[in-house]
């Protein structure tokens, strides 16, 4: 499946629209959050286990699915940025399955850099945003986000014949396949919790306009920093601050966003007691 299908198939801002207009009826701002968090727990990967969880995610992703890198034989996709980088997942509670994965690098030295340097510095046209502006120890990027196929899924899919739709039908009941919308807006939020913690002030990705654009649609404003290029799809660079990315999110979303990093910075063994 092409990159262009993937997003036609998992229309995020539609999706999102949908989910909100949902919650119409609901009055408390932290609805959302408290139904979200009741069928997924956000969780900074630490273990062997949950790291290669995440590598597990983005093979099946990234590799088997999209076919955007070589398969391995491990069943893991990673590479050299892992090293110095932070991976966060979301577990679905009651089958203790994992519904998605996204990738912080955090550099601490100028020898560690981030893949915007490497693959974009030439299409940033805002150099005011370059990495090299700011502290090595203040600056990460977000990538690697990723999304397992069966939590893409709605009860809709059916009617396609995938197997994985059946699947759904009989594991997820309808009031939690109305969160599956709602899983990469968790794990940007995941992400900002722990970059905040970190110290890590400013934030780059490369992404479709199409996901900036979906993200803004809750308070995400991503700033465009360069021109759209072609690589593994049309990417361009974006840039945020992390204080701007708590400042400007929806009300229902902020309070999503302050549950997130409630959890998100317990100790490790009081997370665990809480999922």
């Amino acid at each position: 499946m092409s990159i262009k299908n993937y997003v036609k198939r998992n229309p995020l801002i539609k999706k999102l629209r949908r989910l909100l207009s949902g919650y119409k009826a609901i009055k408390e701002a932290n609805n959302i959050s408290q139904h979200f968090l009741s069928f997924f727990t956000p969780v900074l990967a630490q273990t062997e286990d949950e790291v290669n969880a995440a590598f597990k995610v983005r093979h099946n992703v990234f590799c088997e699915e999209l076919k955007l890198f070589k398969i391995e034989d491990t069943a893991f996709e990673k590479d050299g940025y892992d090293e110095y980088a932070k991976q966060c997942v979301i577990k679905h509670q009651r089958t203790q399955s994992y519904a998605g994965t996204v990738r912080m690098i955090m550099p601490s030295s100028s020898e560690q850099t981030l893949p915007i340097e490497k693959i974009a510095l030439a299409h940033i046209t805002q150099t005011q945003y370059l990495p090299s502006n700011f502290n090595r120890d203040e600056v990460c990027e977000i990538s690697r986000i990723a999304i397992d196929k069966s939590f893409r899924r709605r009860n809709l899919d059916k009617y396609d014949g995938a197997a994985t739709a059946v699947i759904n039908e009989e594991t997820y009941s309808e009031i939690e396949l109305r969160c599956f919308p709602l899983l990469a807006v968790g794990l940007y939020m995941a992400t900002a919790a722990v970059c905040i913690s970190q110290g890590k002030k400013h934030a780059y990705f490369m992404v479709e306009p199409r996901l900036a654009k979906s993200m803004s649609y809750i308070g995400i404003k991503l700033v465009k920093i360069g021109n759209e290029f072609e690589y593994v799809g049309t990417r361009a660079p974006y840039y945020i601050n992390n204080e701007d990315f708590v400042a400007h999110l929806s009300p229902p979303f902020k309070s999503m966003m302050n549950a997130f990093t409630e959890i998100m910075n317990k100790p490790k063994q009081i997370q665990q007691r809480s999922v």
